[in-house]
């Protein structure tokens, strides 16, 4: 599958593909004896596209630059559990029935874009966990957490997302890959500015949380976070609600990372100048919302991907939480 076309104009509620009844380089060859005519043409669909495209023009994240590991990271446990390769520039967590191993950012940051290629554990991966995460590691942490959730050989990894604000968590979504995580290395990025935080996977946005401060709610502005990643079992909870269990028999586990992206305001010494700054490039008005082509494929995966989503559960939450609407999710 792939993301939907290029030419998606949309408002709040609805979504319109835009779609010429005839090539441009085709109606040149049959008007190519009428120039004042084509003149014509051009400037009524160049003004009618104009038109209709929507006020705020988003823009995806910067390009990451590719890093090595110990420019940015260091291990925090089980540091035999961690394996380096070319330099420095891979690495994999590897996962036995002792221990999991994971690591974590050297600086603590406000506001950034954060990103990493991973290639997941392959074959049967029950029971266990990788995760990537943003927290501030406190008694009212805020936090953006990526977690993948292994399954059984032949059936997809889930992809769960969560934001805690507060110490407030209980935001879950679920999704399906629309590939095999673990074929191949893929890019999974959070861009966190004063107006939102979105999730992205090789940037297509799969979630967004924006900054609902005037209904009441937290938001992530003010605790610095540091960046963390980890292997390890979960098997009490992480497949089908644990009743599948690690099969230790296909130890060690193994999850593979390069890219170690890092582009924040680094606030290990000063947090709030990183609060008033509002310099950055992701302070800027094209990363304050969304653009239509990039809610046209975040409106994609919840469509054909989504399998779990706080914001429609009425078991579990008989009122809709104020942030849903504002983040399309209803």
């Amino acid at each position: 599958a792939s993301p939907p076309p290029l030419f998606l104009i949309t408002s709040s509620k609805t979504y319109l593909y835009l779609s010429l009844p005839l090539s441009l380089s085709r109606w040149v060859m049959l008007q190519k004896k009428d120039t004042r005519k084509m003149g014509s043409y051009v400037w009524t669909l160049l003004l009618g596209f104009l038109f209709i495209v929507p006020g705020t023009m988003g823009a995806p994240p910067r390009k990451p630059v590719d890093v090595p590991f110990g420019r940015n990271y260091v291990p925090t446990w089980a540091f035999d559990h961690i394996k380096y390769f070319n330099g420095g520039s891979e690495i994999q967590l590897h996962l036995d029935k002792y221990t999991g191993t994971g690591f974590q950012s050297k600086g603590s940051y406000l506001f950034g874009h954060f990103s990493m290629q991973i290639k997941l554990v392959p074959g049967d991966s029950a029971g266990t966990v990788t995760a990537f995460y943003l927290s501030s590691q406190n008694s009212e942490h805020d936090e953006i957490d990526f977690e993948f959730l292994g399954n059984r050989t032949g059936q997809p990894y889930i992809l769960q997302t969560n934001v805690f604000t507060g110490g407030k968590g209980d935001r879950e979504q679920r999704i399906y890959l629309w590939f095999d995580p673990t074929q191949a290395y893929h890019s999974y990025s959070v861009l966190w500015n004063l107006y939102q935080i979105v999730f992205f996977v090789d940037d297509v946005p799969i979630r967004v949380f924006k900054n609902c401060k005037d209904l009441g709610l937290r938001f992530p502005f003010n605790q610095p976070m540091k960046i963390y990643s980890s292997l390890w079992n979960a098997d009490d909870w992480a497949t089908r609600g644990g009743l599948e269990k690690t099969d230790w028999s296909k130890a060690p586990f193994i999850a593979a990372y390069k890219s170690f992206h890092i582009d924040g305001c680094e606030a290990s010494v000063e947090a709030k100048f990183c609060a008033t700054q509002g310099k950055r490039w992701w302070d800027q008005k094209e990363f304050q919302d969304l653009d239509a082509y990039q809610y046209g494929r975040l409106q994609w995966v919840r469509t054909k991907y989504t399998i779990y989503n706080y914001c429609t559960d009425r078991v579990r939450y008989p009122s809709i939480s104020p942030e849903c609407k504002r983040d399309r999710d209803i």
